[in-house]
């Protein structure tokens, strides 16, 4: 029998048959993802996987198969659809802006409609925020109310660790949980894992038996099993029902802690913020609402069965937004709010690939002769995320954007977006697909010109190191550097 003789293995003569069932295999699977993967995606994200596949069929098709749905599994889409029959339930009237309505704009309107009709809160009056600029700080003031609690604190991150600038809230859990304190920590598992405070926190948090959990836990062993990279992505704290912590900040050193990090000087930089109001209780509701999908508890006793119409202060809606919706409730909000600005758009965003939407809407309001500004981290922390944002920038700025680079080795992880000079929106989304469609995210929707003039301020201070992107020097970049990024576009759609 011939044989062909490879350094550890003899193929026998099958090897021309296998051939041929491994080509048969080829074709097939290009059919099927031609004629399957467009079905209900967007033909970016389409065309994304269909490259993948073409260039790898194996390869590419098991990624497909692994990462490919971008739905959680029934049962948490069940528990958000309850989530939401309850939220509805709990507003007293049929206008979903409760409080002082009779003051905002129709397009206000129109826009806190399009909310309540995505993510099933309410636009509510009542509310005062207070900005946290600086991390380690936020965490020091976020441990001085902890102390404060007297019946229960919510905890939900997407990176938690135990470390010197976290110590001060864990520490702060700690002593609230031994008073008698009810302390509910939730916590992603992937975003978590790898750090090395998190192997301590969860010693803490075990040996002074809090009820906490892992969310979105890949564990297919034990039936714990989605499409790996559908992260929560949230940053929420609740401190019985009277504040609230949101942002962008995660709960770790600003560092991250990590070696690589260290060596380049890599530090974040975030905004976060204080609320208290009635957008307190729809904050903590997201939360329950994610208690609900880990842990199958329903913390009844902590909705209140009605919101409270309260007057005065800053009108806010809280924007929930994921895998767990039948639709991408922040872009839709956000491309509203961008085609109904006058004067100004701003954006503020460490990863800035933009859905095809969102890139129309703001080279549209840029050459309608309305102010686009675009604040972006001069080099991120995630090559292929940061090389494909880059192959905007030349269509941006041909329209009129401005581009403006925070530069490193800060890594600016704020995420806002001001309109005009009464609108803000803050929070745990980026402007990427991965945030409109993959992580499971929270905003906040303002409407308050104090709330906006306090946020300028803090542009102010990132402008003074900012410097502008001009179009004649991007232009003439190396071809190298062109070629990398056009790259990376290619697959934007799937980082």
């Amino acid at each position: 029998m011939n044989q062909l003789t490879y350094p550890f293995i003899n193929i026998p003569d099958l090897l021309p048959w296998a051939s041929v069932v491994a080509v048969i295999i080829d074709i097939v699977i290009r059919i099927i993802a031609i004629c399957w993967l467009p079905y209900n995606r967007k033909p970016n994200v389409a065309l994304g996987w269909l490259m993948a596949i073409f260039f790898l069929p194996y390869i590419g098709f098991i990624a497909f198969l692994i990462f490919g749905s971008s739905h959680l599994p029934r049962y948490r889409r069940a528990r958000q659809r309850v989530m939401n029959e309850l939220m509805r339930e709990a507003v007293p009237t049929n206008d979903p802006i409760l409080g002082n309505n009779h003051r905002i704009s129709d397009e206000v309107r129109v826009a806190a409609n399009l909310n309540y009709k995505l993510g099933a809160l309410p636009m509510v009056s009542g509310n005062s925020f207070t900005l946290h600029p600086d991390n380690h700080q936020a965490m020091i003031d976020l441990a001085a109310e902890v102390d404060k609690a007297q019946h229960y604190v919510h905890v939900e991150f997407y990176i938690a660790a135990y470390d010197k600038a976290t110590s001060p809230l864990w520490d702060a859990l700690v002593r609230a949980h031994q008073r008698g304190v009810t302390v509910r920590v939730l916590v992603d598992h992937i975003g978590s894992r790898k750090y090395a405070g998190f192997k301590k926190l969860k010693r803490i948090l075990k040996q002074d038996e809090m009820d906490w959990h892992l969310m979105l836990p890949v564990k297919p062993f034990k039936g714990k099993w989605q499409r790996p990279d559908l992260r929560n992505h949230r940053k929420i704290v609740i401190i019985d029902g009277e504040q609230a912590f949101a942002g962008s900040q995660n709960a770790i050193h600003r560092s991250y802690e990590t070696r690589r990090n260290k060596r380049k000087g890599l530090e974040w930089l975030d905004l976060s913020f204080t609320a208290r109001g009635p957008i307190v209780e729809e904050l903590n509701a997201v939360f329950i609402s994610d208690w609900y999908s880990e842990t199958k508890e329903l913390l009844l006793e902590e909705i209140k069965p009605t919101l409270e119409e309260v007057h005065g202060g800053a009108l806010a809606q809280v924007v929930p937004s994921g895998p767990g919706y039948e639709t991408e409730n922040n872009l839709r909000l956000i491309n509203y709010l961008i085609y109904n600005a006058e004067k100004r758009i701003l954006i503020c965003s460490p990863y800035f690939v933009p859905e095809e939407t969102l890139l129309q809407a703001l080279t549209n309001a840029a050459l309608s002769n309305i102010r686009v500004d675009l604040i972006v981290t001069e080099k991120g922390d995630q090559f292929l995320a940061n090389m494909g944002q880059r192959s905007y920038y030349e269509q941006l700025l041909r329209t009129g954007v401005k581009i403006h680079a925070y530069p490193g080795p800060t890594v600016l992880h704020s995420k806002f977006m001001l309109i005009d000079d009464d609108i803000a929106f803050i929070g745990s989304s980026n402007m990427d697909p991965r945030s409109f469609s993959l992580n499971m995210e929270i905003s906040t929707f303002v409407v308050n010109r104090e709330v906006v003039h306090e946020i300028e301020s803090i542009v102010e201070d990132y402008d003074k190191l900012t410097k502008e992107i001009r179009y004649s020097e991007w232009v003439e970049r190396p071809l190298r550097v062109k070629m990398v990024e056009n790259v990376c576009r290619l697959w934007s759609s799937l980082l």
